[in-house]
């Protein structure tokens, strides 16, 4: 389960974070019209024009988000002397917190990608550009002006586009400098030849990517696992990042169990620049601290945000936080569930190895008596199910004016808290069925309790498992608390 409350940490650390990001530069154009006839000269459509926009692509989306999240970024890419050229001058001078070092190469053409589009379709995309490669003059300076700019950052991103920027001899002279200062680098790759990226941290390459750069199938998240470790086999890269579309991502580190993110559906406006925004969030992840499991589940969440969005779009940091705000509701909701489905999750975690506790009461007006009684449970496992009185067998126990809050608030109270795995409610007195159903692994209680008169006990003792009983802080209890209440 993810602990939404750390990964907004990492968020609010982002302002602090500078990302370096390197490579292929363009401009993106969109045409925006209505198209209502077919032309007379052929079966094509004719698309009335009614407005237009422009923003930077590649790597310069990449820089866009990153500072739409709230971080500083610098570019270095190449351009022509031309109106493209110009134009991402401009487009960068626009950009608060964003700086630049740009490489003129004269006679280039910078690359420019139109795309007509009407009723939110995109009906044609018309490509300008000039791809081979650089000039030694073009590289000696890239690389110089890399060079400058690397011990002002935290964090390096090389987005490849195959516009030729990215020369192998900038690449290896890149990816070896940040290594030698301790600074984590990020590809996103264009080439099948993933040798050309050698001793970068992290490289992000798409299914298709991935499938052309190995020969292997990627289709399914084994599929993906395996390819990915092929190519960590074959290279010197330190982790594969696969983006699966709606399928969503998927981790393989050295050495590590492969880690799969997916976000919940979202309607598709535009996957432009999708990449691009998840590039942005991986390498603010990483300069904030983040794991890469972490980091790649604020990349999974941001992407999913980006393509509810029209055009090449950027993501801030606000939407991001209200998307994990909301996560951590669901998540919450998430871990109350009927006996029957407790079961499942159990049942899943035992066959992964995992370590099953649990533990029970009526949790009426949480305390820290009860977060701390919690906490030292979950030291003893390595999953937590908690099972619920219900309001019926509270008034059971505890008479007639209890409980205070309804059962509904105190399963949710209990599922926030970060030690909880699992809530589930019983109305019996006792949750004796509960034990026998789930067989936990560890039975936890209060020290107030004897061993031999923890309910179930003996039941779990009897399949190699064993009880334990947690400290209590004696002033904190429910009890004390409505009393001090009453009194007041």
């Amino acid at each position: 389960m993810s602990d939404y409350h750390q990964l907004s940490s990492y968020v609010s650390q982002f302002p602090k974070v500078r990302v370096l990001c390197v490579g292929d530069i363009m401009v993106d154009r969109y045409v925006y019209g209505k198209v209502d006839r077919i032309s007379a000269e052929g079966p094509i459509p004719v698309m009335a024009y009614e407005s237009e926009s422009v923003m930077l692509g590649a790597v310069g989306n990449v820089a866009r988000n990153v500072v739409a999240l709230g971080g500083q970024a610098t570019v270095i890419a190449i351009v022509g002397d031309d109106d493209g050229g110009n134009e991402v001058v401009r487009l960068i001078a626009e950009e608060e917190k964003l700086g630049a070092d740009l490489v003129t190469v004269p006679g280039r053409r910078t690359t420019l990608k139109t795309r007509y589009v009407a009723r939110g379709q995109q009906l044609l995309r018309a490509d300008r550009e000039d791809t081979g490669p650089l000039n030694e003059s073009a590289i000696d300076q890239l690389i110089q002006a890399y060079q400058d700019a690397l011990s002002e950052c935290d964090v390096v991103v090389f987005s490849d586009y195959a516009k030729g920027c990215l020369s192998d001899d900038l690449l290896k002279a890149g990816i070896e400098a940040a290594k030698r200062a301790g600074i984590p680098t990020i590809v996103d790759p264009k080439s099948k030849d993933f040798t050309r990226y050698n001793g970068v941290s992290v490289i992000k390459p798409n299914s298709k990517e991935l499938s052309l750069a190995t020969g292997m199938v990627t289709k399914g998240a084994a599929a993906a696992v395996a390819a990915a470790e092929k190519t960590l086999h074959e290279t010197s890269i330190g982790a594969v990042l696969v983006t699966r579309s709606e399928e969503g991502m998927s981790l393989v580190e050295r050495d590590q169990p492969a880690f799969h993110s997916q976000e919940k559906s979202t309607e598709v406006f535009d996957v432009s620049g999708a990449g691009d925004t998840a590039l942005a969030s991986l390498a603010l992840s990483m300069g904030a601290g983040a794991s890469l499991p972490e980091a790649t589940q604020l990349a999974n969440k941001t992407c999913n945000i980006v393509i509810g969005k029209m055009g090449t779009a950027v993501v801030y940091a606000s939407e991001l936080l209200d998307q994990l705000q909301h996560a951590e509701f669901d998540s919450v909701e998430a871990k109350i569930h009927p006996l029957e489905v407790i079961q499942d999750h159990v049942a899943k975690w035992k066959a992964n190895g995992e370590t099953i506790g649990f533990t029970n009461g009526c949790f009426d007006l949480i305390h820290a008596g009860h977060v701390s009684l919690l906490g030292q449970a979950k030291e003893q496992c390595d999953r937590l199910i908690v099972g619920l009185n219900t309001d019926a067998s509270v008034k059971r126990l505890k008479g007639e004016t209890r409980p205070i809050n309804h059962e509904t608030a105190r399963a949710i109270v209990l599922a926030s808290v970060g030690a909880v795995d699992g809530v589930v409610l019983f109305d019996e007195d006792t949750p004796l069925s509960l034990i026998e159903t789930l067989r936990p692994d560890v039975l936890i209680k209060g020290a107030d309790y004897k061993e031999e008169d923890v309910v179930g006990g003996d039941i779990v003792k009897s399949y190699g498992g064993r009880v334990y009983l947690a400290g209590l802080a004696p002033e904190l209890s429910t009890t004390n608390t409505i009393k001090k209440i009453n009194e007041g």
